[in-house]
């Protein structure tokens, strides 16, 4: 009996190479172009510069909500049902289009920023466009087949046959040829994931450390997202302006300063 697998799929980060993209849009470097792609497959072409995270997971999961791709469909909720069944059939552009004008994408999506007084994302500098381009895409099984779903290329890339209890082994030959095409020493890469909630496998076979575990893992990933989104900057200014008061008040603000500075020559000595 083969085991069923809880991995829907894998989020990939990589250096883009400009001089590994395809010249002409028939053949991919790894692979082969599926352009009769069949229609439940979800493929949108990316286009927002800095969302191919958010859409890589969407490329994964928006795969992964049915019987005929995983033993453990994803409840993708009524608004991402919405969304999919409205656009099946559309071509990878029009996709594209409608999920860069989705509000519920562009809320999830924003909803993770890093609240910033001092940088703006919208304006990219001369320095910025020299810079290392980093991009994500997603790797899923659907209908039988290894899927390379990258926003960037013209059509959905095959990897060939591929089930849901084979994928993680597939996908990693998969990867190990990507990665080879890159210089020696080469190692800013990441790979994520996607997995079923272990919160509803705990519950499953009723194990309550576990449970426990996990949910005690969410409550710390809400606190870390509620402060990524807040802006501390007006909070500690205000902090400081009754530190330097309070000290001033005392008479103690020349004293108070050149001790930080014995103490900050103290530590860089050290």
């Amino acid at each position: 009996m083969k085991k069923k697998s809880p991995v829907y799929g894998v989020i990939f980060l990589f250096k883009y190479l400009r001089d590994q993209t395809p010249t002409t849009p028939e053949a991919p470097i790894d692979g082969t172009y599926d352009k009769t792609a069949p229609e439940n497959l979800f493929f949108a072409a990316q286009t927002i510069q800095n969302a191919c995270g958010t859409q890589a997971i969407l490329s994964v999961i928006l795969n992964q909500d049915s019987a005929s791709s995983t033993p453990y469909p994803i409840d993708i909720g009524d608004e991402l049902r919405s969304f999919k069944d409205f656009t099946t059939g559309f071509p990878a552009d029009l996709r594209g289009e409608a999920l860069s004008n989705s509000e519920t994408v562009r809320t999830a999506h924003n909803a993770f920023a890093r609240a910033s007084p001092f940088v703006d994302e919208t304006v990219r500098t001369a320095r910025d466009e020299e810079g290392d381009v980093y991009h994500f895409i997603g790797y899923t099984a659907v209908n039988g087949t290894l899927y390379e779903l990258d926003g960037l290329q013209p059509y959905p890339i095959s990897h060939g046959e591929c089930d849901a209890e084979g994928f993680p082994e597939k996908v990693i030959g998969v990867l190990q040829r990507r990665i080879a095409r890159y210089p020696e020493g080469e190692t800013r890469f990441n790979l994520m994931a996607v997995v079923r909630d272990l919160r509803a496998r705990a519950r499953e076979i009723g194990d309550v450390e576990m449970l426990e575990r996990e949910q005690r893992k969410r409550r710390a990933w809400d606190w870390e997202n509620t402060l990524r989104r807040s802006n501390f900057v007006g909070f500690i200014g205000e902090v400081m302006k009754g530190v330097v008061g309070m000290k001033e008040k005392e008479g103690k603000f020349d004293e108070w300063v050149q001790k930080a500075k014995g103490e900050t020559e103290r530590r860089l000595r050290r």
